[in-house]
């Protein structure tokens, strides 16, 4: 399978590219960054720390998306929206990790979605996904007694707030529960707030250092309290999830997946 990865020379396109030279099956046919990047024109390979690849990092999306299979995406909304529609022409694979995206970005995935096979979620790894739907079957169980908060801590640089992690988390429970998460999420917390609205879902987010990425579900009840945690310490399994959702993806009709359905959940 040919794969392109766009964002190469970020922290994540790196792990990406080391990743599909790594996997049986794929192999790098294309490297993307923006225009004016440093790494133009540089061997992908050698971007990633490899032998080089024979692959130069580019700013036209154009001719690489024509020739592959499919695209590894992990950049930021307003990209991800314009490589969606690049691969809903090429009719290709569209593996999404990009966090942070609006309500108005997932509408036009979905379109998008109609040609091409998108692949999208919070969170790559097969953890993280199980802890998901371990989260979606004890929110079911447990009544509104229980209060649910999900706590998640990650490196300094991180900029949106709660993680596409956290949130995915969140919607599993809200889904356990039958309800909707944009009407029971509660993410900012300062102030005289008042005694807990029963039955919100709260978020905590924590920022530092160099963490991977830290996901706790809380669920606490009267004289009890049940935690499910789940810790990253390498990047590497995102891109891994990615490389597998991809080549999942491949041989299916075009629509909007998610890792649950990758991973048979």
């Amino acid at each position: 399978m040919r794969l392109v990865v766009v964002g190469a020379s970020g922290r994540m396109g790196r792990m990406l590219i080391q990743a599909v030279a790594e996997a049986e099956g794929c192999t790098l046919s294309g490297a993307i960054e923006r225009e004016g990047s440093p790494a133009l024109g540089q061997d992908a390979g050698v971007l990633a720390g490899l032998p080089p690849l024979g692959v130069p990092v580019t700013d036209d999306p154009l001719p690489a998306f024509a020739e592959a299979d499919g695209v590894l995406d992990f950049t930021a909304p307003a990209a991800t929206v314009f490589y969606a529609e690049l691969a809903a022409q090429a009719r290709i694979v569209h593996v999404v990790g990009t966090t942070g995206l609006s309500p108005d970005d997932f509408a036009k995935l979905k379109a998008a979605a109609f040609h091409a096979r998108i692949v999208q979620s919070g969170n790559m790894s097969l953890g993280v996904n199980l802890l998901a739907g371990l989260v979606r079957k004890v929110a079911a169980t447990l009544g509104d007694e229980y209060d649910i908060e999900i706590l998640e801590m990650h490196h300094r640089h991180k900029v949106d707030a709660p993680s596409g992690t956290a949130l995915l988390l969140g919607e599993a429970a809200a889904q356990g529960r039958d309800v909707a998460l944009e009407q029971r999420k509660v993410a900012v917390r300062d102030g005289h707030t008042g005694p807990r609205e029963p039955g919100s879902i709260g978020f905590a987010t924590l920022r530092g250092g160099s963490v991977v990425g830290e996901h706790s579900v809380i669920f606490a009840g009267a004289g009890e309290r049940i935690e499910l945690t789940h810790l990253a310490s390498d990047r590497g399994l995102f891109a891994a999830g990615a490389v597998k959702a991809a080549l999942w993806a491949r041989s299916r009709e075009p629509g909007f997946y998610g890792m649950d359905d990758v991973l048979g959940l």
